[in-house]
């Protein structure tokens, strides 16, 4: 069975997404079972390189708020992520494009080591929002790659041209005709849509249903799109 979801490294509710689909997949034993891939979704490829202001900044001015309230929404979300099990510190974030991350992760699937990618994804969401690191600073993503054992003139290569560009854009282009328009989104055995973050049970269940080739699931967890977060559950 094959897992696909589109995610992107800025988007709290794909990180926390992400470590409820992993833990329903080692709560089902099915580890070896299922095949997890994600695909590239940038909530804003317009972001720029460089570090623009703090987050409550950002936030407020996105959503309309004040200092205040965009401070409390943001904590809100950090303890969603604390109570997922991770050091969220979402109010750290240094929000930069991830275009370059993405391309990254595009490297890493080509690895005869089939679970790098995996790795490498869960190490970029813990840079962006444990540790407060810029993912578009070619220096944290080749320090990360090297973590991870990924060939360092083949990063350097890979940041210094356009290499992966398309397959990035693909993704891309396919979560268009998938109709997906926030993120992270779920796809289970081809044929069964999940759109947002579920708890680890919920994720179980349709895990579940899509080895039994049910019916889509109804629900809409958390999810992150152009527009914002939102919680729909």
């Amino acid at each position: 069975m094959k897992i696909i979801y589109w995610s992107d490294y800025a988007c709290p509710y794909c990180y926390i997404g992400e470590t409820y689909l992993k833990q329903a997949v080692r709560n089902l034993g099915m580890e070896d079972q299922i095949e997890v891939e994600m695909k590239a979704f940038e909530l804003d490829p317009d972001a720029g390189k460089a570090y623009a202001g703090p987050t409550v900044d950002r936030f407020a001015k996105k959503y309309g708020l004040s200092l205040q309230g965009a401070q409390a929404r943001i904590d809100g979300i950090s303890q969603m992520g604390r109570d997922a099990g991770l050091d969220f510190r979402y109010a750290e974030t240094r929000y930069t494009n991830t275009f370059d991350a993405h391309r990254l992760t595009k490297l890493a699937r080509q690895s005869e080591d089939k679970g790098l990618a995996g790795r490498l994804s869960e190490r970029l969401y813990k840079a962006y929002f444990s540790e407060g690191l810029e993912l578009a600073d070619h220096d944290v993503l080749l320090r990360i790659a090297a973590e991870e054992g990924m060939d360092d003139d083949a990063v350097k290569a890979l940041l210094s041209t356009d290499e992966y560009a398309m397959d990035v854009r693909l993704d891309e282009r396919e979560a268009t005709r998938y109709g997906v328009h926030g993120v992270p989104y779920f796809v289970l055995n081809g044929q069964l849509a999940i759109p947002g973050a579920l708890p680890v049970e919920s994720m179980e269940q349709a895990i579940r249903q899509a080895m039994e080739v049910e019916q889509k699931p109804q629900t809409q967890g958390m999810a992150c799109g152009p527009d914002g977060c939102h919680i729909n559950l």
